[in-house]
């Protein structure tokens, strides 16, 4: 059963963040009419047109309830272990943690790139990963608890920086 999403709800689209479902529209593609999500991604200014019934396959998903909150805040706070891996490897893994779209894994990324960077210095991509992951889970978490994006990126500063 796919998920269904309605007009002016907030939805996370993986790598791309935090959007609104502005539409649902019917276009016609190839000679087929198809429905679409437009969703409007609030960190890139871009409009993104979901096919409905991929939506799932997309990995589109509702944004987290607010006492869900918590359980990415404990995540953040937990102690990183340091893998020893070629950093190559590490980034596909912590890219491929994005690209699921799960928030745990999305905050996971965030905490592991963060206390790695303070030990070590980080390849331009995985900076640029951490920039990403980091953003997603601001934008998420103010969302969720109803603040502005400043006080969400203060608290998980906060968070990481303990």
């Amino acid at each position: 059963m796919a998920t269904a999403f309605k007009v002016e709800e907030h939805v996370v689209y993986p790598m791309h963040g935090v959007g609104k479902i502005a539409d649902i529209a019917t276009k016609l593609v190839l000679g087929k009419k198809k429905k679409y999500y437009v969703v409007d991604l609030i960190n890139s200014k871009m409009t993104a047109f979901l096919p409905v019934d991929q939506a799932d396959k997309i990995g589109l998903r509702h944004i987290i309830q607010k006492k869900d909150v918590q359980k990415v805040l404990k995540l953040l706070k937990e102690e990183y272990v340091e893998v020893d891996e070629d950093w190559k490897i590490r980034y596909q893994n912590n890219m491929l943690k994005v690209k699921s779209g799960s928030i745990q894994s999305v905050a996971e990324v965030t905490r592991n790139l963060y206390k790695r960077a303070r030990d070590k210095e980080l390849s331009i991509m995985e900076r640029k990963l951490y920039e990403l992951a980091y953003s997603l889970v601001i934008n998420e978490v103010a969302l969720a608890k109803g603040v502005d994006l400043e006080e969400a990126s203060s608290l998980i500063s906060d968070i990481l920086s303990k």
